[in-house]
């Protein structure tokens, strides 16, 4: 019997798509996303309403979903998953990293403990969105490496909990699950 295929059949519903900026991880997650007759979009961010670019880039991601999905808009991302049963897409998981950006490494890791328990209980198809951040420059500020080492090990902890884990690259994915394999700690 094959260990590695028994242990992916007791992972949640969970497809994990990662890339950098303007891989197309949303859109491939959409693509994705279409497959289900019923889905809920959480849309994780904060407002900026003096942001005008950030709004462009909301205007444009609202543009190119099917108007039959439900959409949430917010930045609590555990309270959604508490009400939220059916097929979600999670946009993107940065915005759960933000959300406590400030929050001592104690309270952090607990809310992402909380929310690792609530993924893996899901049943129904869970699409999320994440940021590769960190492959060259290293910020100057210490809320940017924060939000840099927070998001990396939540990431690799999703990695692992994941059916299935692409990477977006320059408008291509990747499975790589079917190339990789998990770095023993």
């Amino acid at each position: 019997m094959n260990l590695e295929l028994l242990a992916k059949d007791r992972l949640s519903n969970i497809i994990f798509i990662t890339g950098g900026t303007k891989s197309g991880k949303s859109e491939f997650a959409e693509y994705l996303a279409k497959k289900s007759k019923n889905l809920t979009y959480v849309a994780l961010s904060e407002i900026r309403p003096e942001d005008i670019n950030w709004h462009k880039k909301i205007i444009i991601h609202r543009n190119r979903r099917p108007k039959n999905w439900k959409l949430i808009e917010s930045s609590d991302l555990i309270t959604t998953l508490k009400v939220e049963s059916g097929d979600i897409l999670i946009d993107s998981i940065g915005g759960f990293v933000m959300e406590s950006i400030n929050a001592k490494e104690e309270k952090w890791l607990g809310k992402v403990d909380n929310l690792l328990v609530l993924l893996k209980k899901r049943k129904n198809l869970t699409l999320i969105v994440g940021e590769q951040v960190g492959w060259s420059l290293v910020s100057e500020y210490q809320i940017g490496n924060t939000y840099i080492e927070r998001i990396g090990e939540l990431q690799k902890k999703l990695t692992q909990i994941s059916q299935e884990n692409w990477l977006t690259i320059n408008g291509r994915a990747i499975k790589i699950d079917e190339i990789s394999f998990e770095i023993p700690t």
